[in-house]
């Protein structure tokens, strides 16, 4: 192994469907590599013949993009087309395109990524910086071991996260099981309103703050994707210029319902509860907290504001065209009507939740340790 020039391994691919054929449209994330469900219905109508062809095999990447991950080789078709501002290129035999992938989505090469974007305003990574990259390479057989050892860690992470994703499914499920569905209200439930439940509704604040993570030991406030996906995120923060400017008031603490009242139709109306905030936060202008009464416990509202069944009663709560940012006001909110069953079965239902919760934060801690390998182990084998 030792340092070689991507540029010896690579050659820019630039076919254009210029006979617009009806090859399939993908996209490139950083999550699920190539996809097509980014995608509306009218792009099947539209002229494609500029559109790139990605032939099996070959990479491709969004250059505005890639510095989040947004690259991949085409494994799904024999032909596809992408958008013509993204970047194709080929491989040669003496480079395994898995082994080259695992290098751009390492930290290193994502590293290296931001260095050569650096300076541009719309981040753009150009082919010709992409094949300066330096790294090792070593032959195909090598790099091949190398790629088997990291997909068998990558795998380890991909089963811890499907077991958390079944604890998921069983909380759902004993929802229901205790409690029915919350529109029709099999078990006849008394039918009470947020108002009845709630003691107030706390608003977040809002000021200038920086673009960055906090740092140190500095109090930080929270971004909305802390509580967007239903599970609180202390880490999804951004610094406070002024450490002075920190409202004691809007402080987020152990066993706060946090609501997020504004978001995109599909995310709006989402509630995380805050088991544990390790470091001093701040809520944000676009979050509610929900402070209950003794008749409702925080972990079952919690439970039934993200319950799918229950997610068109919160939707029909907002504001808001379904192209642009939703939002729920108070008075909305404390409208909203469910079924409401006793404190001792919510109580129940909540020692539940915190028993699987304990189950989840142990396949967390293995999906950490597992990511904290594989970067290890990629940044030996890419640039040791």
């Amino acid at each position: 192994m030792k340092y070689r020039t991507l540029g010896k391994y690579i050659t820019e691919y630039s076919q254009k469907n210029k006979r617009n054929i009806e090859y399939p449209v993908y996209s490139v994330t950083n999550r699920n590599g190539f996809c097509t469900e980014y995608f509306n219905k009218d792009v099947s109508s539209k002229d494609k013949s500029t559109y790139k062809i990605v032939p099996h095999g070959y990479f491709a990447y969004n250059p505005s993009r890639i510095n989040v991950g947004s690259i991949d080789w085409q494994n799904c078709e024999e032909n596809v087309i992408v958008s013509p501002l993204y970047v194709v290129f080929k491989c040669s035999d003496d480079l395994n395109q898995d082994y080259l992938k695992y290098f751009l989505k390492s930290k290193d090469g994502q590293q290296m990524i931001e260095r050569k974007v650096s300076g541009s305003v719309r981040n753009n990574l150009k082919f010709s910086a992409l094949a300066s990259f330096e790294f090792n390479i070593g032959t195909l057989n090598e790099q091949k071991i190398i790629v088997s050892k990291l997909k068998i860690i990558e795998k380890a992470i991909e089963n811890e996260k499907k077991q958390i994703e079944l604890y998921d499914e069983l909380i759902k499920c004993k929802f229901i099981e205790m409690f029915g569905d919350p529109i029709s209200n099999p078990y006849g439930w008394k039918i009470v309103t947020f108002n009845d439940c709630l003691e107030n509704i706390e608003n977040g604040k809002s000021f200038v703050c920086a673009s960055e993570a906090r740092i140190d030991n500095k109090p930080a406030i929270l971004k909305l994707s802390a509580v967007t996906y239903g599970i609180y995120k202390p880490e999804e923060n951004k610094a406070i210029i002024n450490e002075e400017d920190f409202i004691e008031s809007a402080e987020v603490h152990k066993s706060d319902l946090l609501f997020t009242r504004k978001n995109t139709p599909e995310l709006v109306g989402m509630a995380a509860y805050v088991e544990s905030t390790p470091i001093k936060l701040m809520m944000p202008d676009l979050l509610f907290r929900l402070n209950t009464k003794n008749n409702c416990n925080k972990i079952f509202l919690w439970k039934l504001i993200n319950n799918d069944l229950y997610r068109s009663r919160i939707e029909s709560a907002a504001n808001g065209s379904a192209k642009s940012m939703s939002n729920i006001s108070k008075e909305r909110l404390g409208k909203l009507q469910f079924p409401l069953p006793s404190i001792e079965l919510q109580n129940q239902f909540a020692d539940f939740v915190r028993t699987v919760d304990k189950s989840k934060v142990e396949a967390q801690k293995r999906v950490d340790l597992y990511e904290e390998l594989l970067n290890k182990k990629m940044s030996e084998y890419f640039m040791d």
